[in-house]
């Protein structure tokens, strides 16, 4: 009896503890799905295509990563409509924000013609780049968090093992299933369009000469640079549009590497004195030298953002896949070309905020 007893009380015992543990790992599962080390939290997900929809869409799933700040929340949502619009894929849009323009997105998606999107919002949190970006007291309002979003794709799509990066200043024009599709040489963790891929891409920024080779964004003073062996003279490429394979992305730990360059920046001043594009770009073409495929040209037909003039033909133009207005004239703030190719995807804000910034942008540049 008293065996009985104490094989009934064990029982028990390790019934309660089992019990237990399994509450333990939940709570650990809850814990680790709401926090994230690098700060990238998910707001908002509407995960299901309305049945409607699901019809009409292919089963391919595409996962589409890109960066929405509140001063140029117009571009992305351009962007996004003119990817949804092309496209018979199921689009997953991971829209990445800060926290002081969450309500409105989600207000400019939910009152519009967008509400049927697939997306999920992530907050971006500006100090997961500290020690990395080197911060000018009297310019510090000029950093852009955002900008940054895309070397930490891993955790913002962290299911995929596949997806597209697209900067807000964008039109697509084409089914992006094809950009998407785009083939990875083995052991390639990315697919760029390149800089010098024709010569009508080599662009002159004041002061910096061209901006299409590695000699533009690096200071080969530095012997931290020279050690590399990057001939100066190599292809830069556009980080603005490009296709991850994340799963080699992973495995190459690309994010850490990106962190360290950034950090080695900091600390040694390694990008070009006269750097005129994004300060985003340099430890991407560091990190990613003479080790990424290519993307058409036409799904990254840029500089159309360089100058006020119109840089293509409108012939080209209208057989572009993908329009880029990287530069300083952007079609939803100044005078840019071809800004009516782009306010034909330009979903109005229900709050009527960004046609304000716009008009005062305008009025702005006409002084």
């Amino acid at each position: 009896v008293n065996i009985s007893i104490l094989i009934v009380a064990v029982v028990i015992f390790l019934l309660v503890l089992h019990h237990n543990f399994l509450g333990l790992s939940d709570f650990l599962k809850r814990e680790l799905s709401n926090s994230n080390p690098l700060g990238l939290q998910p707001i908002d997900f509407i995960p299901a295509v309305p049945q409607r929809l699901a019809d009409e869409r292919s089963d391919k799933e595409i996962s589409v990563v890109i960066a929405a700040s509140d001063e140029r929340l117009g571009g992305a949502i351009a962007a996004i409509n003119s990817i949804y619009r092309h496209t018979r894929s199921n689009v997953v849009f991971h829209i990445v924000t800060l926290n002081d323009t969450v309500d409105h997105l989600r207000l400019w998606l939910s009152n519009t013609a967008l509400k049927n999107l697939r997306y999920r919002i992530l907050n971006f949190d500006p100090r997961v780049l500290e020690g990395k970006v080197q911060v000018d007291p009297q310019k510090a309002d000029t950093l852009k968090p955002l900008t940054f979003a895309r070397f930490y794709l891993p955790s913002l799509v962290p299911h995929a093992e596949k997806a597209i990066y697209v900067d807000d200043d964008i039109i697509v024009q084409d089914d992006i299933l094809e950009l998407y599709n785009t083939p990875l040489k083995p052991g390639h963790a990315a697919a760029f369009s390149d800089d010098c891929d024709s010569t009508t891409n080599k662009v002159a920024v004041r002061g910096a000469g061209n901006q299409y080779n590695y000699f533009g964004f690096l200071d080969y003073k530095k012997e931290t640079i020279r050690k590399l062996a990057m001939k100066a003279n190599t292809c830069s490429f556009n980080p603005g549009v490009f296709v991850a394979n994340l799963t080699e992305w992973k495995l190459q730990n690309i994010t850490k590497q990106l962190e360290k360059w950034m950090a080695l920046n900091v600390a040694e001043e390694l990008y070009s004195r006269t750097l005129g594009g994004s300060i985003t770009t340099p430890p991407l073409l560091i990190v990613f030298y003479k080790q990424h495929s290519s993307i058409d040209p036409m799904w990254n037909v840029r500089h159309l953002g360089s100058s006020a003039g119109k840089r293509y033909s409108p012939q080209f133009v209208k057989a572009a896949k993908l329009l880029h207005w990287n530069g300083h004239f952007k079609p939803w703030g100044r005078t840019a070309s071809y800004a009516e190719v782009w306010e034909k995807w330009y979903v109005p804000d229900p709050t009527g905020k960004f046609s304000l910034i716009r008009r005062h942008s305008e009025a702005y540049e006409a002084k």
